[in-house]
Parts: structure tokens; sequence; C-alpha cells
């Protein structure tokens, strides 16, 4: 029976993608000049969270020097602040902020994955990528038995889950959609919580704050 540590153990081992094998190791390798100081993760990044979650989030790929460099989720970045920041004004984070791996972050009813788990060159993975790392999304789905909704950040991260839990027609993705998914499961689209959209007001707290709202609706975890 597959376990999340066999999982992660089979996740952080993959090297099935040579441009994103490269191009991670290479990013862990010259560093940023804010971050010389530090041991890069560089390698594929497992999923973080309660194991028992109601709420899934679903994003892109790790940033090449946030979860490149941190080995967990959306930690060591403006993404991940932004994230972390709107868990846990609603309750489901026990601190706004997301440094390390060792920085006491606890997720309530609440797990974070992405479709690809390397890091991609311009934070843009080619279909074969997604599709290689797609037997590990199956996997993780499988094990978060109690999850009822997810939060699809990014078109991406929503064609992903869309495609596991059979979402039938798929409307297509757009911030606050709602998709109904079979065994009462919904998936919740938010606009990415990249800089882009984020330093530009696409994506404002009160927006993904609200989003996180109607999970906790959903979910019944309110």
């Amino acid at each position: 029976m597959d376990t999340f540590d066999e999982l992660a153990a089979d996740v952080i081992a993959c090297r099935a993608c040579p441009r994103l094998v490269a191009w991670r190791e290479e990013v862990a390798a010259t560093k940023r000049a804010a971050y010389r100081d530090w041991t890069y993760w560089g390698r594929p990044v497992p999923g973080f969270g309660d194991p028992e979650a109601r709420i899934v989030v679903v994003g892109l790929a790790p940033a090449a020097h946030g979860a490149n460099r941190t080995g967990r989720m959306f930690t060591g970045d403006r993404s991940g602040d932004f994230l972390y920041a709107s868990l846990h004004r609603v309750g489901l984070a026990n601190q706004p902020e997301a440094t390390d791996r060792e920085d006491g972050l606890v997720l309530r009813d609440t797990y974070i994955t992405a479709p690809v788990r390397c890091a991609p060159p311009q934070n843009k993975p080619t279909p074969a990528e997604r599709d290689a790392c797609r037997p590990f999304l199956v996997r993780e789905l499988a094990l978060l038995h109690r999850a009822r909704v997810f939060v699809a950040l990014g078109a991406i991260g929503y064609a992903a889950v869309a495609a596991e839990l059979g979402v039938k027609p798929r409307p297509k993705f757009a911030h606050g959609l709602e998709a109904a998914a079979p065994d009462d499961r919904t998936v919740v689209c938010s606009y990415h919580v990249s800089q882009q959209n984020t330093f530009t007001g696409r994506l404002t707290t009160d927006m993904l704050d609200e989003v996180f709202q109607r999970a906790l609706t959903l979910a019944g975890a309110g």
C-alpha cells in the first residue's frame, strides 16, 4: 500500500526529464546572490501539508529560488508569502510566513502540491514534462482520501487536477470558477499567486481570501 513517505521518496529521486534536471541543478549550483550562503535543495519537491486534508491546493511548479532552494512547496519566495499569509488569515495555517523546511509552519486541513515537481526554465514546463510528472499527482490524490475541495492556482493546475478528478465537461478556467467533480468533490479556481498577478493587482489579498473562505465552506471545514 502506497504511503506519503514512499511517494515523497520517489518524487525526490526522480530524474525523468533531462531539461528539468539540468536546470534545477544549474540554479542550485550558481545560486542567486542573496542566497549564496544557502545549500539549495536542487531536487524535485514533494507535496506538503495535512495528509487528512479536505482542501488541496494545486499550483504549477517549484520556483527556481523558492521551493527549488528550500525544498518545500511555495516556501522562500514572494508567491509563497502571498499564499501562506492568506491561508493564515482564514485559519488554514498556523503562521503567515514560510522561509524554510524548519520554520514551524503547520497547515490545518490543507495540503499543497503541484503537477510539476521540478523548477522549469521560465516557469514553463513542456507538455511532455507535465505528462512525465502526472503519475505522482495520481498517487497523491489517491492518498488524499478525505479531500473534497481542490483550489487550482492557475490554468495549468486547474487542467491537471480537473482531468484526474474527471471534471466533464470542463469549463474554461476563470478566477472564482467552481467546477463539479464526481464523488461530491469541487475544483475552485484562482489566479496563480505569481508576482505578475499579485504585483499588478490582478490577484488581490481579498480575492484570494475569498477563494479560501469558499473552499472552507464547500469542504465543511469552517
